[in-house]
């Protein structure tokens, strides 16, 4: 009876050590996390806001929240536009995937691709639904650019918004 116990523990170690998720590297992420604020132009017109990149569920996900406003101008109304995205690993500890959604409605599923100072996340091809790729890209450690684009074909993309932000915490 003894020696069943023991094997029943020894294996249930082995399954747990061997099939459980990794703990994700961030390493990539790192200049990123924290709180920023900037301002941009583009389709919706300039305009400012902020957003926070932090670590949640013991550091199991990446969270970010997003606030900008473009204000009325010419023939087109205020946009006040909030969003929330989480980044998440595969079960190898990389994070491969983010989920976005927004005030107006929208979920994207994002894949994740990296550069030496670029992170740069691409929505997958859904007949109809545009492309969508979003790119960080370091400038310096207090300073990013942020770039929004779509694409019909998945290979030619235009810049929705566009902006540099600074980081203050």
């Amino acid at each position: 009876m003894k020696v069943k116990l023991i094997l029943i523990i020894i294996l249930f170690g082995i399954f747990t050590t061997s099939f459980g998720q990794q703990i994700p590297g961030w390493d990539k992420w790192n200049w990123l996390i924290g709180e920023w604020i900037g301002e941009g132009t583009g389709t919706p017109g300039r305009g400012g806001g902020f957003f926070a990149f932090s670590l949640d569920l013991d550091k199991k996900i990446l969270v970010r929240k997003s606030h900008s406003e473009y204000p009325a101008a010419e023939n087109k109304s205020r946009v006040i536009h909030d969003d929330l995205m989480i980044v998440y690993p595969d079960y190898s500890g990389n994070p491969s995937s983010a989920i976005y959604f927004d005030n107006e409605g929208h979920t994207i599923n994002y894949s994740i691709a990296y550069t030496n100072r670029s992170i740069v996340l691409t929505s997958g091809k859904i007949p109809n639904i545009p492309v969508f790729r979003l790119t960080y890209t370091m400038l310096d450690y207090e300073t990013v650019n942020t770039k929004f684009e779509m694409s019909k074909d998945g290979e030619n993309f235009t810049t929705y918004v566009e902006g540099k932000s600074f980081k203050t915490k």
